[in-house]
């Protein structure tokens, strides 16, 4: 079960895709690859922390961790 909601999804898929409609299978694919993003995000901001010995994650971490997945 996915942890973001496919509504949210197709709403921004909707915005940003020049007001198309977008089928079910590609909502359920486009919320496979944001989640599986956002998990290589939390892992890599993760180690950031880490390495500054740090228990949580800050946003500079979030914005390097960003850097570093391109």
């Amino acid at each position: 079960m996915a942890d973001l909601p496919g509504a949210a999804v197709k709403r921004l898929l909707t915005k940003h895709g020049g007001d198309l409609r977008t089928s079910a299978s590609a909502i359920q694919l486009a919320v496979a690859a944001a989640e599986d993003y956002i998990a290589r995000l939390g892992q890599e901001a993760g180690t950031l922390a880490q390495k500054e010995r740090r228990k949580t994650i800050m946003d500079s971490d979030i914005q390097r961790a960003k850097e570093l997945l391109r």
